[in-house]
């Protein structure tokens, strides 16, 4: 008899259940469920006062009834019995955070606190904490903490310390009723097993964890604040486990839930974009394996640590045990063509479009492919929503140098692809000067449906593109995880050989283009060091000058 995995995919506004076939990785069902809060970024829910900017949080209950739907319809659909599901395993976004009881009750749940928007989980794009976020900062390069190379020099408003500060500064009995602050995917998964563990992966990278040497010093949190210098000893606590670790077995009350059997082993989750590494059937060195879309989040697997420029965080078992697992990332790739499209396409390309019933992002692709590589004239940076990999600088803009009265709209797109294939081939050399191996790049996402894009990017970088066949990358991820928790595998390695994605096509680099793009390729990393890193930037005096 057959025996598949469960995963479950917990994105920003919906969660993907999936049930894949352990022997073959053939994807059997799945199923998506909106969040019925969704994104909560006005007001709580039945209250009328208005949330501050850059705020964003969810109500934990969504995630709890949506993923029973979800999975209770991938289960129906598959036909697949309890019995056959050997393991469960889940991604979730990072870092999403909650506070709870020491049973892991949210405080959002109890009535005394339910008006108190800090009680409430915070979504991994709340940016609230941005002023807390800055002085962690500045005082761990004031006090040389040596846990900040590791993440570029710069901690994000997004993680887990900015988040705890802020909720303590700004709703001090919050926090100190809080017994724990936890992940949310480590949440779900207590919830499901009655049993909480911290998971390696959202630990490393956004709660500032390391094998060796543990959490950031109690010295160094009370500086912060001296109500912060217990939190990792107090409300972090609990163990460190690598995902697809068994942290439990499914309770009574969630097997009947599922429909599962009471007992289906749990493994420890991950987060989203580095499940996907797994899912798309990345578990060993040398491939660099990218998630595309609105952004580019790039992962690398190495078995040494060492430290690149700029990278968003280097993990030891944060994606595979084992091995060091490090991440970095442009922060605007996709969201840079959707800004052109939706500004400066003139009416006779909106007209063509419509008239042959394709996207508009589409016929600029087909005409940008009649260029050849620098025949536009054009050159541009990539920086639209900031730099995060490498000068993990979110205060830069974007640049676009040799416009003329011939440029067309066609080469206005095709600049701003290139740009962002530069922005990889700048992170790849980065890695490869650090010492890591690297070869080749697989690709998932919704960008790769754009074969243009993907020419582009193998003859700027002068790598082979290996595009994942598989939409479901994150969510084939959590599966393997679920099917190493339920002991269908010795290891995550041998898990991904056997249920990771297949490449569904390979784009070679075409070396009739190497030369040109090696020239604008320098050109480029002149403009980075000229408008990003030169202290006296035009860029950066432009931009002081905004309101």
């Amino acid at each position: 008899m057959s025996k598949y995995s469960l995963g479950l995919d917990f994105g920003t506004e919906s969660i993907r259940a999936v049930l894949v076939d352990i022997a073959t990785g053939t994807l059997v069902a799945e199923a998506e469920e909106a969040y019925p809060h969704g994104v909560i970024d006005r007001q709580l829910p039945d209250d009328a006062r208005q949330l501050p900017p850059e705020w964003a949080l969810q109500h934990p209950g969504d995630w709890l009834a949506s993923m029973e739907r979800a999975a209770r319809r991938a289960l129906a659909d598959s036909g697949v019995g309890p019995s056959a599901v050997v393991g469960i395993g889940l991604d979730f976004t990072a870092c999403t955070v909650l506070p709870t009881t020491a049973q892991g009750r949210p405080l959002q749940d109890i009535e005394a606190y339910r008006a108190e928007p800090h009680a409430w989980p915070k979504l991994w794009k709340h940016h609230a904490a941005q002023d807390q976020a800055d002085r962690v900062n500045a005082l761990a390069a004031a006090t040389n903490q040596p846990w900040l190379k590791r993440y570029g020099g710069k901690v994000s408003s997004e993680w887990l310390v900015p988040k705890a500060l802020e909720v303590l500064e700004a709703a001090p009995g919050i926090y100190a009723v809080a017994d724990r602050i936890v992940e949310a995917g480590d949440w779900v998964v207590w919830q499901l097993t009655g049993r909480l563990a911290r998971n390696a992966c959202a630990a490393g990278y956004k709660g500032t964890w390391h094998k060796g040497s543990g959490y950031p010093a109690p010295e160094f949190l009370g500086a912060l604040h001296p109500a912060l210098a217990d939190l990792y000893a107090t409300k972090i606590a609990g163990g460190v486990v690598s995902p697809g670790t068994p942290v439990g077995g499914l309770t009574r009350e969630w097997a009947a839930r599922l429909g599962l059997a009471e007992g289906t082993p749990v493994g420890a989750p991950i987060i989203d974009a580095h499940a996907a590494t797994l899912g798309a059937g990345v578990s060993r060195p040398g491939t660099l394996f990218i998630a595309m879309g609105t952004s580019s989040c790039h992962m690398l697997l190495g078995d040494d640590e060492v430290l690149v420029p700029g990278q968003s965080g280097v993990v030891e078992d944060g994606i595979v045990p084992g091995l060091f697992a490090y991440e970095a990332g442009q922060a605007g790739v996709g969201d840079i063509f959707a800004w052109f499209v939706r500004n400066g396409v003139p009416p006779g390309l909106h007209q063509e479009a419509a008239a042959s019933g394709r996207s508009l992002h589409d016929v600029l692709s087909e005409r940008a492919a009649r260029l050849r590589p620098g025949e536009s004239g054009l050159l541009a940076l990539d920086w639209w929503n900031g730099c995060r990999t490498p000068l993990v600088d979110a205060d830069l803009g974007g640049l676009i140098l040799g416009f003329s009265l011939q440029t067309t709209p066609e080469a206005i797109y095709r600049a701003l692809v290139e740009a962002t294939a530069f922005g990889t081939r700048l992170i790849i050399e980065d890695f490869v000067s650090a010492g890591l191996p690297l070869g080749a790049i697989r690709a998932a996402g919704g960008l790769t449906r754009n074969d243009v894009l993907l020419g582009i990017y193998a003859d700027a970088t002068g790598l082979a593109v290996e595009v994942c066949s598989s939409v479901q990358a994150s969510a084939i991820g959590a599966a393997i995880l679920g099917a190493v928790a339920g002991g269908a595998f010795p290891g995550v390695a041998e898990a991904v050989d056997a249920m990771g994605d297949r490449p569904g096509k390979v784009v070679e680099p075409r070396a009739e283009h190497r030369a040109v793009y090696d020239a604008l390729y320098a050109e480029y990393r002149r403009l980075v060091d000229m408008f990003g890193r030169d202290p006296g930037s035009p860029l950066k005096r432009v931009r002081a000058l905004r309101p």
